[in-house]
């Protein structure tokens, strides 16, 4: 029974945490066309056969569907293949100018980030400033790195490195920073056991030192509300540039990112959802920057596709044929989906990987009495 409540428990998380990032994306493209008196045929969560659905007082066709991965809005006249040399009216997507089309597709971005602000500024407000702790204690992990695969959980004290004591978190990370490469032991303690692991740290990004994928935690200081927003700008910069450099730093380096599908996206929340509700809603805020940094990327069929065309047809005066648009749809509906298929593959051998490694390495040496 208890294992029954914990899956409910994990799906329902997961279930709000995307379908509120998801529904606040779409619905700022609705809000952007109905400010914008650009009709809407259908507002959509999910994709296939409808399950669930009302038509509004406006001819709006709200929809619940039946695979709940993304959602979608319609606006009127949005298909131009489809107007057969008749000319758009007022209110339809293509009887808008470009830069006014421009303002519908990035409403959804913009949604997201706002989203985010807004949880980030409410944490910040209600808990305080964090600031990392001198001890050493877990606070946070990075999927896929070293201390994730070996088993280490957030909360653990490490006690020792490589058999000395370890006087702190400063201590910890300086030790980590020059031990790239070389399998190290930790000794920690968790809950009621002392446990001890092997890990090898990694290079990190910049070559420089070594890393697992370690945070410090966090002790909170009180701020004021417009600390707290401030806070909240620079978090959604911070995390913003950093993917721009991770991704040009792999692409430099040409290695294989490590992309999170659905599987590791659905491991993250279940985590932060079990770790409490401030990690829960900060997770939420995370997945919506990410989401909304990623549809801002000029790749067809995304925002940012959408929105490379209208500032092209901005440039030369003139609207890209609609076959044009149709085929960089199609070359991008392939990327999308082949980019789906390698994260789930990621999700997968880090699954497997994770289990060997939290099975070889961990080993218990002395229970607390």
């Amino acid at each position: 029974m208890s294992m029954v409540l914990s899956w409910l428990y994990t799906i329902s998380a997961n279930a709000f945490a995307l379908g509120l990032v998801i529904f606040l994306h779409e619905y700022g493209h609705y809000l952007a066309c109905r400010k914008l008196g650009v009709r809407v045929e259908k507002f959509a969560f999910g994709f296939g056969p409808e399950l669930l659905g009302f038509t509004g007082r406006e001819g709006t066709r709200f929809a619940l569907c039946a695979i709940p991965f993304g959602g979608f809005v319609k606006p009127a006249g949005e298909d131009p293949t489809q107007a057969n040399g008749v000319a758009p009216q007022a209110d339809e997507y293509f009887g808008q100018s470009w830069s006014r089309r421009l303002i519908i597709v990035y409403a959804g971005p913009a949604m997201n980030y706002v989203l985010a602000f807004a949880l980030y500024t409410g944490l910040i407000w209600a808990k305080g400033l964090p600031e990392p702790s001198k001890e050493a204690v877990i606070g946070n992990m990075m999927m896929g790195l070293p201390a994730d695969k070996v088993g280490i959980e957030v909360g653990d004290r490490i006690l020792s490195f490589d058999g000395r004591v370890v006087t702190g978190w400063d201590d910890l990370a300086s030790s980590i920073h020059r031990s790239a490469g070389k399998e190290v032991s930790l000794g920690l303690s968790r809950k009621d056991k002392t446990l001890e692991v092997k890990v090898t740290p990694r290079m990190d990004d910049s070559g420089r030192q070594g890393v697992i994928g370690i945070m410090p935690k966090a002790e909170y200081r009180p701020v004021g509300p417009f600390i707290a927003m401030y806070e909240s700008a620079r978090l959604c910069w911070m995390q913003s540039k950093q993917t721009v450099t991770t991704i040009a730093g792999k692409i430099w380096k040409r290695e294989r990112p490590d992309l999170a599908g659905p599987v590791g996206i659905f491991q993250m929340v279940s985590r932060a959802a079990r770790a409490g509700w401030e990690d829960f809603l900060f997770l939420i805020g995370f997945i919506s920057v990410a989401i909304g940094f990623f549809n801002l990327l000029p790749l067809p069929l995304l925002d940012g596709g959408h929105g490379a065309f209208y500032f092209w047809e901005g440039i030369r005066g003139r609207r890209p044929s609609p076959e044009s648009m149709e085929k960089a749809n199609t070359v991008g509906l392939a990327f999308l989906l082949s980019l789906l298929v390698f994260a789930t593959y990621n999700d997968v051998l880090r699954l497997r990987a994770d289990r060997a490694a939290k099975a070889a390495k961990t080993v218990p040496v002395e229970t607390k009495k």
